[in-house]
């Protein structure tokens, strides 16, 4: 059966996959676009199922801003090449926007939605592509940074001065904080680092009660380091975090930061 270029055009439009591709697609299906669509599907699946081991690391962060509600996605692929090209960052421009009109909370649910686009993007690629995060938040009081497509955060705060919120937004991105503060550190990662500084200056010969002296010291680093309330500020070293906020009269109530290819 001959398969005119017009055809081919159509499918291409419909699918994004490559002309080869659509060409057999065609062929099989006996020049009936409809079901072409199947078998590239199809294909797609079987190529999706085959990517699926395959590291994917590169990819896009970004985020979403409106009425109220606000949202930050990992989405990965496996090269610089396809995290550059229009298809794969219209796909999470998508992802973004569909989020926002169905107002979706997890992760499962967007892979759910997406998961057909997902895999006609692997079939055409061939290489793995993955909704790897997801997080929303339902507050009108979020601000957004993204640095690079490589590293996005979002922060809940009543800070007025969009300047001074995103100057610790620039911060969060900048120096990675676990915890907004120390009390919100979970009791077991406490005592954990607590019972590991205890071993490592008791094994330097130090009696008890000069070691626990010891560990209290590094107790006090260790909330610095993870603590976002207790770290030096990047933007004025001079001043913690916790200090330029009373300052400015604001509170922050949380935040959520995402670093591409970042163990979690």
């Amino acid at each position: 059966m001959h398969i005119n270029s017009e055809l081919i055009k159509k499918l291409r439009l419909k699918s994004g996959i490559g002309i080869m591709e659509c060409k057999k697609a065609l062929l099989l299906a006996n020049g009936d676009i409809q079901k072409a669509i199947f078998i590239l599907k199809k294909n797609g699946n079987i190529k999706a199922e085959n990517k699926i081991k395959n590291i994917a690391l590169r990819g896009i962060i970004s985020t979403s801003i409106n009425n109220g509600y606000s949202c930050i996605l990992e989405l990965n692929c496996e090269t610089d090449f396809v995290e550059k090209h229009i298809d794969f960052i219209k796909f999470s421009k998508e992802i973004l926007l569909i989020a926002y009109n169905q107002q979706i909370k997890d992760l499962l649910n967007l892979r759910k939605i997406f998961e057909e686009q997902r895999i006609m993007l692997v079939s055409k690629f061939s290489e793995n592509i993955i909704i790897r995060r997801f997080q929303a938040f339902f507050s009108n009081k979020i601000t957004s940074y993204v640095h690079r497509n490589r590293i996005g955060v979002l922060v809940e705060s009543n800070f007025k001065n969009k300047d001074n919120i995103k100057k610790i937004a620039m911060h969060i991105a900048a120096n990675n904080p676990d915890y907004l503060s120390r009390n919100d550190i979970p009791s077991e990662v406490i005592k954990k680092e607590k019972k590991i500084q205890l071993e490592i200056a008791l094994s330097s010969g130090k009696p008890l009660s000069i070691a626990k002296k010891i560990v209290d010291g590094r107790m006090e680093k260790f909330f610095k380091k993870i603590c976002l309330l207790e770290q030096q500020c990047v933007f004025n070293i001079e001043k913690k975090i916790k200090d330029f906020i009373f300052e400015n009269n604001g509170k922050i109530f949380n935040f959520i930061r995402f670093e591409l290819g970042e163990e979690f």
